[in-house]
């Protein structure tokens, strides 16, 4: 049961990270160029009825989520070990936030390759991304529409998705499958997408 929420927020090179914890499990995550906006989208991501606390100094539990997502921002590839509270959410949206976070930086997948590897449609899995309270632990901006171009981006916007995936480029030239949640998710070079941009 919620008691208390407690936000931190940090400002890292111009981008302002904001995490959400309770009892050291993360409840929400955000991040933006503008620290109010960061603040006002994890802030609208809590429960109305629990009292809540924003500080600036962080808590090593915070820090630790911080530095994760501003490696995650900066395009390198942290080791994701956070306890993120998914309890509240459905079986189906688990399934859809494992498979999105099982797909290897330098790749992208596609909403509809996601729900051939979890099960439902592309909308169905459209509509989980749309609500990922985890960005960008959560690389929501790895999944592209069907023809590899980038589809929405409710973090930040399209210019941000893009920014991301041009920081994560790795080079790689061939698509592949990975095992996750007892299906075949394809995921495709980061490249092909950034080659729409050229």
């Amino acid at each position: 049961m919620l008691c208390l929420i407690d936000v931190y927020s940090q400002t890292i090179e111009g981008v302002t990270f904001v995490v959400a914890l309770n009892k050291d499990q993360i409840l929400t995550t955000s991040f933006h160029k503008d620290e109010k906006s960061a603040i006002h989208t994890v802030l609208n991501n809590l429960p109305f009825s629990v009292p809540f606390q924003v500080f600036s100094i962080s808590p090593s539990s915070a820090n630790k989520a911080i530095s994760t997502m501003k490696l995650i921002y900066d395009g390198e590839n942290p080791v994701i070990d956070l306890p993120l509270c998914t309890s509240h959410l459905s079986a189906y949206t688990k399934k859809v936030l494992k498979a999105t976070v099982a797909i290897p930086i330098g790749y992208v997948s596609t909403y509809g390759a996601i729900a051939m590897a979890v099960g439902g449609g592309p909308r169905a899995v459209g509509n989980a991304m749309a609500c990922n309270l985890f960005a960008p632990i959560v690389p929501c901006h790895r999944v592209v529409k069907s023809n590899l171009t980038l589809g929405g981006y409710s973090a930040g916007g399209l210019k941000v998705k893009l920014d991301f995936l041009t920081r994560e480029r790795r080079g790689y030239s061939e698509p592949r499958c990975i095992m996750v949640c007892g299906g075949q998710l394809k995921v495709f070079p980061v490249e092909l997408v950034l080659a729409k941009f050229t």
